[in-house]
C-alpha cells in the first residue's frame, strides 16, 4: 500500500467556464490533491529532497487554476493530474476541482470533478 500526501483547499481565481461572463469576470476555483507514493526514503532521511515538496505542488496547482482558460472542470483537473504525475516519486494522484460559484440555476453547495490516475509505467 502506498503512503499519501494530501493538500486540500488550494484556491485561485480562474477564468474557466463555457459562458462568456465566466471567462470575463472570473471566479474562485478550489483544488484538493492526494498523491500516492512511498514516503519511506523521506521518513528515513528527514530530507525534503526525498519527498514531494508540498509548497511546490501547491504553487503548480494554483498556477493551473489561474492559468489558461478551459471550458470544463474536467480539463482543469486533467492539467493538475499531469502536473502531479510530473513528480517522479508519485505513483498515483486523485484531484478534485471545485467550482463553488458555478452558474447553476438552483441552490447548491458545491460542484466538483474528481479524477484519479495511476502512473502507467515506471
Amino acid at each position: 500500500m502506498s503512503d499519501r500526501i494530501t493538500v486540500t483547499g488550494i484556491r485561485s481565481i480562474g477564468y474557466h467556464g463555457v459562458y462568456e461572463h465566466e471567462r470575463r469576470e472570473g471566479q474562485e476555483f478550489v483544488a484538493d490533491v492526494e498523491l500516492e507514493l512511498s514516503l519511506a526514503d523521506a521518513a528515513a532521511s528527514d530530507d525534503v529532497a526525498d519527498t514531494v515538496h508540498y509548497g511546490e505542488l501547491s504553487e503548480r496547482v494554483a498556477a493551473i487554476l489561474a492559468g489558461d482558460a478551459a471550458d470544463l472542470l474536467e480539463t482543469v483537473a486533467d492539467r493538475i493530474v499531469r502536473a502531479a504525475l510530473a513528480f517522479d516519486r508519485v505513483d498515483a494522484v486523485t484531484v478534485t476541482v471545485h467550482k463553488p460559484q458555478a452558474p447553476i440555476p438552483v441552490p447548491f453547495g458545491d460542484v466538483s470533478v474528481t479524477l484519479t490516475r495511476r502512473r502507467e509505467h515506471r
